[in-house]
């Protein structure tokens, strides 16, 4: 099935601000910016917002055939008029061109996880072409992708490695500091460690807060997480009580009335209530959460998890830090921005709070390996080149150790320098979270020329350890940015978006859409996040998981989730039978406990994100492709089957 015109003519045009296009003229848009509107106050940008974005884009207009779309030239002047400020941001589409040439390369659209990158695709390159020194004996296959460290796993306890430090190489120190740095988070105030990922943050912290004396964990989440019901597992095997925020509908803000009834709950004791897990935001549908929920929580006697994991590219610049200080802070990096996901995550202790948390032996904490020490051990070693091209392979994918069934084949000086241990492939659940326990190898020139360095103590004796200097060129390219620009750019795309949706109506019906959003809708202050749903011209959803597979077959990455805590006022009974679905079990991969047999009411959505580097031909596929479900047959034809990268043919 031929797709559809529009999604066809992206690929024609140019609208990056590193190319003139002789279509557009981008860079003559650069010089009409209308700079009356930074005269505005604040006040005014956000009441004037939501009206000049309604009045702006496609006004009086409803589209009921993919095919009466505008092209996208059309569409990119209208919203450059709606949005002028857009134009300023320019330097991004020349740092896409530049930096990340394979999403041209590849017209691939990524809208199915959420984040910060740490490293650009150009970066790779250039270290690849400077790295021709490789042993004789390495796999040449393995040349293609040469990461500059992996990630090594290890089991500990989170206390003592927070209190006292461990044996912190060169590498990650200089990782932590740029981050730190990158966040705007004191190394007076907080220590840190690394994780597998997000979901191993959650579960690290819940593993050893002392729940025994803080007995409850209040969570705010309009959407299941992995990582939070893997803190909430963990919690309730030590005996805390769960709690959970409501969303009324149909907005899905927080419902204020009981959520202060649990945070401001009377109890004898004077100890600490336990903990008060707050996301500032949702990372599916977008809702933004007022900050006074945090100092609520804290005058009544909650220590404070901030999960900064939804956040977007210097969004921690605006927070107020040093204003909250949180007792906790979990955040997430990944490699490099639509090519690999996976990462690392970022746990933050709050000095002053370690001191609380109990001695308990986890597992989830990482170090950071370089990875030419593997390669120097695959080369030095006597192995057959079997046996080497297979540890090279399992160490690449994090799948080696001692327990591993080939360890008794491979030598055993590469088993005692990986230590990595077997680990899931990467993957993304759901809501776009990297859930895998993957050992993931970030790149690069990262790394500068080392400098003569602290003196330390080893048997007694100094010993010199190098000082480095890391190159994280995605972090570098947001701080040259900064959070005017690129808060300004997704406000646009993202508000661009939404209004676009729902102009889409089904045709020969009294205008029934075809998109439902859940949550904000249009608003100065909402997220790059949306959640919605597509319904046929019976007012039938279509079930997400099968739009994220067409899109896909579109070369557009989406994901799904589930909605839950919705909480329906009796005026809404209608709707709550209308919209709420039972699901039992629990989350995908939920453990076998008491959990796994309970059934939830909520939505399963689709949903999107929108990141640093996403430019309106992305926001404008994504609608294309979402019109062709106006076309009555447009299921039916692509139902029965799903073409996938590897040209297989199998059932939806």
């Amino acid at each position: 099935m031929q797709q559809d015109r529009c999604l066809k003519e992206v690929t024609q045009v140019c609208l990056s601000g590193c190319c003139p296009s002789p279509i557009l003229g981008f860079p003559d848009v650069l010089n009409k910016i209308d700079n009356k509107s930074s005269s505005s106050t604040a006040a005014t940008c956000r009441r004037d917002f939501a009206a000049k974005t309604t009045s702006s884009i496609f006004p009086n207009t409803q589209f009921t055939n993919p095919e009466s779309l505008p092209p996208l030239e059309e569409s990119f002047n209208g919203f450059i008029k709606a949005y002028p400020q857009y134009s300023e941001t320019y330097q991004v589409d020349q740092i896409r061109a530049q930096e990340y040439s394979h999403l041209s390369l590849s017209n691939h659209t990524c809208l199915d996880y959420i984040g910060i990158g740490l490293f650009s695709e150009s970066q790779l390159d250039k270290h690849e072409a400077e790295t021709q020194t490789v042993p004789s004996s390495f796999p040449p296959p393995l040349t293609q992708r040469i990461p500059f460290f992996s990630v090594s796993y290890k089991t500990g306890n989170l206390r003592t490695q927070l209190l006292h430090g461990g044996q912190e190489s060169g590498l990650e120190s200089a990782m932590k500091k740029r981050i730190m740095k990158f966040l705007n988070i004191s190394e007076n105030d907080y220590c840190m460690v690394f994780t597998a990922n997000r979901t191993s943050a959650f579960k690290l912290l819940a593993e050893s807060y002392p729940f025994q004396s803080s007995r409850k964990l209040l969570t705010v989440y309009d959407y299941e997480s992995e990582a939070v019901e893997a803190m909430v597992t963990s919690s309730e095997k030590k005996g805390a009580r769960v709690m959970s925020a409501e969303f009324s509908w149909p907005r899905l803000r927080i419902h204020s009335a009981k959520l202060r009834k649990m945070v401001a709950r009377k109890s004898k004791h004077k100890r600490k209530r336990g903990l008060f897990v707050f996301p500032l935001h949702s990372r599916v549908t977008g809702a933004r959460y007022p900050y006074l929920w945090m100092n609520i929580a804290r005058e009544n006697g909650w220590h404070i998890l901030i999960d900064a994991c939804a956040l977007g590219p210097k969004d921690m610049d605006s927070f107020g830090l040093s204003l909250i200080r949180p007792d906790f802070l979990i955040c997430s990096f990944y490699k490099i921005f639509g090519e690999n996901p996976s990462g690392f995550g970022c746990l933050f202790v709050k000095r002053s709070t370690v001191p609380v948390l109990e001695d308990c032996t986890s597992a989830g904490m990482v170090s950071l390996v370089p990875a030419t020490k593997l390669f120097r051990l695959l080369d030095e070693s006597s192995g057959t080149d079997t046996e080497l091209e297979l540890a090279s392979k399992l160490i690449l994918e994090g799948t080696l150790s001692s327990s591993n069934s080939f360890s008794g084949r491979i030598p055993s000086e590469i088993v005692e320098a990986a230590k990595i241990e077997p680990g899931e492939t990467s993957a993304k659940n759901q809501t776009g979270e990297t859930t895998a326990e993957q050992s993931s190898s970030v790149t690069s020139d990262v790394i500068a020329a080392g400098k003569p360095t602290d003196a330390i103590q080893e048997n007694g004796r100094p010993k010199r350890r190098e000082i480095l200097e890391i190159e994280c060129r995605g972090l570098d390219q947001i701080d040259l940015m900064g959070m005017n620009q690129i808060s300004n750019r997704s406000r646009c795309l993202i508000n661009w978006l939404v209004s676009a949706l729902m102009k889409l109506k089904h045709p020969n019906t009294e205008g029934v859409p075809l998109v439902r959003i859940y949550g904000p809708k249009i608003k100065f202050d909402r997220g790059s996040a949306l959640a919605f749903n597509v319904f046929d011209w019976k007012g039938e959803k279509v079930e997400a998981p099968l739009v994220q597979k067409l899109a896909d077959r579109s070369n557009i990455s989406l994901s799904y989730g589930f909605l839950h805590n919705i909480f329906f006022s009796d005026k809404y009974e209608e709707a709550k039978a209308k919209f709420l679905e039972k699901r039992s079990g629990g989350s995908k991969g939920a453990a076998k406990d008491k959990r796994a047999d309970k059934t939830e009411l909520g939505i399963t959505v689709v949903t999107i994100a929108l990141g640093f580097l996403t430019n309106f031909e992305d926001a404008y596929r994504l609608w294309a492709f979402i019109a062709q479900f106006l076309d009555a047959d447009f299921v039916e034809k692509a139902k029965w089957r799903y073409t996938a990268l590897n040209q297989k043919t199998v059932e939806v």
